[in-house]
């Protein structure tokens, strides 16, 4: 497969709007270039080119990702939510171009970094550090993460957002949509505006470390008695607009948990889905972003850590007991009870006709199907993702029929498939139904 991303490194962050429509501007630019040239090429040849096949090239799909992901903040967000949330219905060229870039971003130099800090902490702010380490531990589309120890001996992560990211969300949003629209590869019968909005929205909220602080307290305070799970503690002292503080954990990834003992993968696989589950039923707020890079583990005491709230939602009570009518339907094959839940939570319209909602009936029996049993379903083996997969790109070739459900089922949708591909990395073999059991 083509490698899209270059490996990360530091490259500066372009932080004025002027900028950043400029590299916009430019990557358009050099994919239209390349697709004429493709085309005059082929047309020397005497083949009529096609749309698609001239966009849709390794050198073009280099070009979005290895740009989006140096821009980092909202433009490269959009493509990992587009990614992410239009991943069944965004033509799968688009989709897999778009989810190389929830791979790791490059990051600052140390001297954009420094700026950020002395803009922060003042330009004396190395005094409160015994160490720091200029090489963060990890970097993503809104910020990055180092390492430091305090000079009263605490062992902290600092969470620094790259400079102008907050500034540039709605025009990134807008240039984004507008370079994704007119591109062409977007079906002209999809209505990106619901989908920018609330990437709009949720970068806005993403990028606001007091929100955040506040969700890793509230995290912190929900799963307090509960010794599967650890929530690092927040550092106000250390917190302000762009940096969140907080205690660093010792633990590694849990991608790395592939080599480990079938009851290790099996325990920590389980340990997640019980906690997504507690988190629609029983919280009503959900950590909806599923990057495997927020979980990893703690060999010493078996405990997962949890990492990230930036991108934690909260449910209406309608919702969470929609949800509920869904499972109880599904999970007792009540066709009719499931197409009811299906349009109270908006996959289905009551309208909507029979040549176009049995085939969704039809997947929603099938991925219900081995959490019917209390067998436990081997996530290495299972065939379910490529039947979903299949059936999903056939039902797809209709354009007749486009249905973009409400924000707060997508975010579910999304957590939800996560998971389902973590147990699949990780190999697990468990019951499902034992662990919806207490919830329905």
């Amino acid at each position: 497969m083509t490698r899209y991303v270059h490996e990360p490194r530091g490259l500066p962050v372009p932080n004025s709007r002027a900028s950043r429509m400029a590299r916009l501007g430019g990557m358009a630019a050099g994919v239209a270039g390349s697709m004429a040239v493709q085309g005059g090429r082929q047309l020397l040849t005497g083949r009529r080119p096609k749309f698609e096949e001239l966009l849709l090239t390794p050198g073009n799909a280099a070009r979005i990702t290895a740009q989006l992901a140096q821009m980092r903040g909202a433009a490269m967000k959009v493509g990992q939510l587009l990614s992410l949330e239009g991943g069944d219905f965004l033509p799968p060229e688009l989709a897999e171009i778009l989810g190389h870039l929830r791979a790791d971003a490059h990051f600052m130099p140390p001297q954009q970094l420094d700026q950020v800090l002395r803009r922060n902490w003042g330009p004396d702010y190395r005094r409160k550090f015994a160490k720091f380490d200029v090489r963060p531990v990890a970097a993503a589309s809104i910020g990055q993460v180092h390492r430091a120890r305090m000079k009263d001996g605490r062992d902290v992560a600092l969470k620094i957002q790259y400079p102008g990211v907050r500034d540039s969300i709605d025009s990134d949003v807008r240039n984004v949509a507008s370079l994704m629209r007119v591109s062409g590869l977007v079906p002209k019968e999809i209505d990106l505006a619901p989908l920018m909005e609330e990437a709009r929205r949720q970068l806005h909220e993403e990028a606001d470390y007091a929100r955040e602080a506040d969700m890793l307290a509230r995290f912190g305070a929900l799963l307090d008695k509960d010794p599967d799970y650890l929530v690092p503690e927040g550092h106000p002292d250390l917190t302000t607009p762009d940096i969140l503080g907080m205690s660093f954990v010792e633990s590694v990834a849990v991608e790395s948990l592939t080599e480990a003992d079938a009851e290790t993968r099996n325990r920590v696989v389980a340990g997640l889905i019980r906690l997504m589950l507690r988190e629609l039923f029983e919280f009503g707020l959900m950590q909806t972003d599923p990057n495997f890079a927020n979980y990893r583990y703690q060999p010493a005491t078996g405990r997962i850590v949890l990492l990230d709230f930036g991108a934690s939602r909260a449910f209406a009570t309608g919702l969470v007991a929609q949800y509920h009518d869904l499972m109880r339907a599904g999970l007792s094959a009540d066709r009719s009870a499931t197409r009811s839940a299906m349009e109270a939570i908006g996959f289905l319209e009551p309208g909507t006709a029979p040549k176009h909602r049995e085939p969704i009936l039809d997947m929603v029996d099938m991925a219900m199907t081995p959490l019917r049993s209390d067998a436990p379903v081997n996530f290495a083996t299972t065939p379910l993702a490529r039947e979903l997969r299949e059936a999903g790109m056939e039902f797809a070739e209709d354009r007749d029929f486009w249905v973009i459900p409400p924000m707060d089922a997508l975010y579910l949708q999304r957590k939800m498939g996560g998971m389902f591909l973590l147990a699949a990395r990780l190999r697990a073999e468990i019951a499902i139904r034992p662990l919806l059991e207490p919830y329905l």
